[in-house]
């Protein structure tokens, strides 16, 4: 029973393999590293029609200079300082192809933070300010304009939501609703594929709209298994350096390894991330 069982398994993980495998080699050129999907948020990955997304992961943040004013701990003084902040993240990522244009995305988090005082503050803020419970709830829809041809880009849009879940939370979440609206371009060459994207914001809590993310980013399918991403993303400035591994352990799950450095002063310092990404079709 159990060798009947082995030679089942094995005979349908053979089967998507060859099937994955064909997949990709009826790909255009310029569609090799990301496939026909339509672009995510998530770093790297691409839904097609009918697929579906599940991503749980966990995120750790590390930065020794972490820009704070004691006055939004309800400690009197507006000057900003720098202090220790770390962070442990777990979250879950769902999406959903609805057609070949249109995708979207949900996201939710729980976190616990901790927000150390500086050694210049002179307030009597607690050495360690910290919070737990559910961190940043959001979601997308993406949709794509125009398909990518041998000459011409794709061009694709995204909305996005954020739920202000977290009204008296000081350190963690969302106080009120925040919206994004952006736009990017996508091309792939025979050596890699680059995108450029840049949003607007609106934060109702300060009532301002300003410029929102920004970036560059380039992705490489090394081979069926392998594909790696390096981007610069930056929101005002906040600049991150960011890379992302993508192992396929199954031809429908793969390992993701990101890193993001901080560039600029008030990015944080170091925000690993790591998870495993499923993908299939109901």
């Amino acid at each position: 029973m159990k060798r009947l069982l082995y030679i089942v398994v094995s005979t349908g993980i053979l089967l998507l393999s060859i099937s994955f495998a064909f997949a990709q080699d009826d790909l255009p050129y310029y569609l090799k590293d990301r496939g026909r999907g339509v672009p995510l948020s998530m770093f790297g990955t691409y839904i097609e029609k009918g697929e579906f997304i599940i991503y749980p992961y966990y995120e750790y943040y590390y930065d020794q200079d972490a820009e704070y004013a004691p006055i939004e701990f309800g400690y009197g003084l507006d000057e900003d300082f720098r202090g220790r902040y770390r962070a442990h993240e777990g979250l879950i990522f769902l999406g959903y192809g609805i057609t070949e244009r249109v995708a979207v995305e949900f996201e939710a988090a729980v976190i616990t933070a901790k927000q150390y005082r500086s050694k210049d503050d002179p307030t009597d803020m607690p050495e360690v300010i910290e919070e737990s419970g559910l961190g940043d709830v959001e979601s997308q829809i993406r949709w794509r304009w125009s398909q990518e041809t041998t000459g011409r880009p794709e061009i694709f849009s995204y909305f996005e939501t954020v739920f202000p879940f977290q009204k008296e939370k000081l350190l963690i979440g969302t106080k009120d609703w925040e919206l994004k609206l952006g736009s990017g371009v996508t091309k792939g060459f025979s050596w890699g594929t680059w995108t450029l994207r840049l949003a607007v914001e609106y934060t109702a809590e300060e009532n301002k709209m300003e410029l929102g993310e920004y970036a560059v980013e380039y992705l490489k399918r090394l081979s069926r298994w392998f594909r790696f991403y390096v981007g610069v993303e930056g929101s005002q400035d906040e600049i991150e350096l960011i890379t992302d591994l993508q192992f396929h352990i199954i031809p429908n799950a793969f390992v993701r390894i990101n890193n993001a450095f901080g560039v600029t002063s008030k990015a944080t310092d170091y925000a690993p991330e790591v998870g495993v990404l499923f993908h299939f079709r109901l």
